[in-house]
Order: structure tokens, then sequence, then C-alpha cells
């Protein structure tokens, strides 16, 4: 190409080159350069983003190898064997107290659908609280590090689908792990609530994690001998559901748990305040049948409270007249409404649900009905000590 300029003279415009030859030659032989280094630079760019990737794949594998390390050594921890328990019979109460009916379910869960862990000394708790905290400091710091190492490495984008894809993988494993132990044995289920609490700091906004973790705070409130003890575990279970709630009010296992927790709660309670826990109780119950009405727990367990409801006492019928504008009713029919229900849905879903229905024909009057349904009951196998 010719750069020219017109230059004006006597007669017209002449057109002479802004550049020589050789200059022109010289700057396209420094545009050729230019456009190679760009080129070799473009390709040393690719080469390094390629690098970090990578780099960032081994740093999210090392958090996940680090998690499941913590979860074998929790699951080698050594618990302190659980101490003789005296037998309990249920409460006449509207709410349901630690010891009532337990479910034999066929995924796992425990005959009320609210059995907890063991008792353990002060100094034990003491022990086992400080050693995990420790370990949650670890794990958590570890997950933290990860992430921020791995935004610094690669763009956010894929910062983020790398570390969601591997926390997710982690998550449902440990989920399994869960279910499996809160079907065990006491042992198995003090271990799931130790598995749990070891990783809160990392999966604590995951809804799943959430109404895992206060089931296994009802386990061990049910598997504990001191009231206070009872008391901490049904406190601090119904808590986290009360964050959880905010947030996924349409998560009917979050619902179903609540309505455990409050009773197990409110079991040392005045008539007053479990009166007004029955209420709350059937509450989030109705709203878990509304959420998932193929669950055969929720109706277990309004099953339970129909039938408490229809054999309170003389005192905390008059109590709840006192106190509430509309007290609580319902008749044994309902009750054995609900538990012919569990049995349509999942045959064989408890043992106690089973007597249940038996009680129900025995108090209607029914005494054949009554017979059968406890030699069914006998068929079943004793998952609980009730």
């Amino acid at each position: 190409p010719r750069a020219l300029v017109p230059v004006e003279g006597a007669v017209g415009a002449v057109h002479t080159p802004l550049l020589t030859q050789d200059e022109q030659v010289d700057v396209l032989e420094r545009l050729d350069f230019v456009l190679r280094n760009i080129s070799e630079l473009r390709r040393e760019v690719e080469e390094l983003r390629g690098s970090l990737q990578g780099l960032a794949a081994e740093i999210v594998g090392e958090v996940r190898s680090h998690l499941e390390e913590t979860q074998k050594v929790t699951r080698r921890r050594r618990f302190p064997f659980p101490r003789e328990r005296s037998d309990s019979t249920g409460s006449s109460s509207i709410y349901f107290t630690a010891s009532s009916g337990a479910a034999n379910t066929d995924d796992g869960e425990s005959e009320g659908g609210y059995t907890t862990a063991n008792a353990e000394s002060d100094y034990d708790r003491e022990s086992e609280r400080e050693s995990e905290e420790g370990e949650d400091e670890v794990s958590c710091e570890t997950v933290r590090t990860a992430r921020r190492d791995s935004l610094d490495l690669v763009n956010e984008d894929e910062a983020h689908l790398l570390l969601d894809s591997s926390l997710e993988e982690g998550l449902g494993q440990l989920l399994q792990q869960a279910d499996r132990l809160h079907s065990g044995d006491e042992q198995e289920k003090r271990e799931g609530f130790q598995l749990l609490l070891n990783n809160k700091l990392a999966y604590a906004e995951q809804k799943d994690f959430l109404w895992r973790l206060a089931r296994a705070h009802s386990d061990m409130c049910e598997l504990s001998e001191d009231a206070e003890e009872k008391r901490s575990y049904a406190s601090d279970g119904k808590e986290e559901l009360e964050i959880a709630l905010q947030k996924w009010d349409h998560s009917a296992e979050c619902h179903q748990w609540y309505a455990v927790l409050c009773g197990q709660l409110a079991e040392h309670e005045s008539i007053q305040k479990r009166i007004q826990t029955g209420y709350i109780f059937k509450e989030h119950i109705d709203k878990a049948i509304e959420l998932k009405p193929e669950d055969p727990k929720s109706y277990y367990l309004l099953g339970r409270w129909c039938y408490q409801v229809s054999h309170l006492g003389w005192l905390e019928k008059k109590t709840a007249s006192a106190l509430f504008e509309a007290p609580p009713t319902a008749t044994v029919e309902d009750a054995l409404q609900n538990f012919l229900r569990v049995e349509e849905l999942s045959p064989g879903f408890s043992k106690a649900g089973r007597v249940h229905i038996a009680k129900c024909y025995r108090d209607l009057g029914n005494n054949t009905a009554a017979a059968l349904w406890m030699d069914l009951a006998s068929e079943l196998p004793a998952r609980t000590k009730e």
C-alpha cells in the first residue's frame, strides 16, 4: 500500500508518498512481529488456563478426600455404652412424649418416626463436644481455603460449578450414610448424630441436611435418660428447624420433625403448655400431609394425636376449655382411620401402629377385629423398647 498526500503547486495537486518504500517494509515487518507475539501469548494463556483449571480440580478432590476421611474417623469414634433404661408408658397428653410408639419403616425410620440417641455423662458430652468443634473448624477451614484458592485460579462461574458439583456429591453420600445410621441401633443413631454435627458447617444451608440433623437431635432426646439432656436436644433440634422453615416452608419433612420435636420439648411442661403444643403439633402435621400426602409416617403421627386427644383426662379437658375458645377435638374413629391409612400406604409400617388399631377396635367394642390386629402386630419385629 502507498500512503499519499496532496501537495499544492502552481498547476495542481501532486501526490507524493508519506513513507518511503524501505520505511513501509520496516513497518510491515514490525507489525508481523507484533502479530506473531500476540499469537504466541494467546497460546500461552490458553495453556496456563488449562493448567490452572486442573489445579482447581485437584484442590476440590483434596477437599472431598478430607471430608470422607473425617467421616471415616467419625465412624471409628468410640462411644460410651448405653445404660439400661426402664420401660415407660406412653403419655395421655395431647402431645407425643419421647416414649410414644415407634414405626417399623422400610426407609429406616424408627417406630414413632421420632426416636433418638443415648444418654451420656456430662464429662463425656463435654469431651466429645470439644473434639467435634475442633473437627468442624478443620473441615470448614479446608472448604473455605479451597473455595478461595479455586476462585483465584479460575473464573468465578467455573469455580462455582466445580465446587458445587463436589459438595453436592459429598452431601448425597453423607445423607445416605445418615439415613442408614438412623435406621440402626442406639449406637448407630449416636454415630449418625455425631456425623451430622461434624459436617454442619459445610452443609448448614442445605434443607435435606438440616431436617436430618433435627431428626438426629430427636434421636438423642429419645435415647437420653437425663431430663435436662432431653430438653437440650429437643430444644436444639427445634431451633434448627425454625431456621429451616423460614426458608423451606414447603418441606414436608421439616414440618413433620418440627412437630415431633415440639412434642418432645413439651414432655415435662405444664398442662397449659402441653395443650398449646398440641395445637402446634396438629398444625404442622396437617401441613406435612398437605405437602406429601403419600407419606405414611405423617398419618401415623396424626393417628397418635387423635388417639391421645380422644383419651384426654378430665383435668386436661377442663384446662383446654378454660384456656382456648376451641379445645382440640378428635375421636377414636378419627384415630382408627389414620392408622388404617398408614397400613394402606405401607403395610407393616409400624408394629405400634397395628397395636393402636387393635386398641381402637377394642375401644369401639369390636373385640374380634382387635384380636386380629394384635396377631398381625405380633408378626412384626420389635424395633424399639416400647
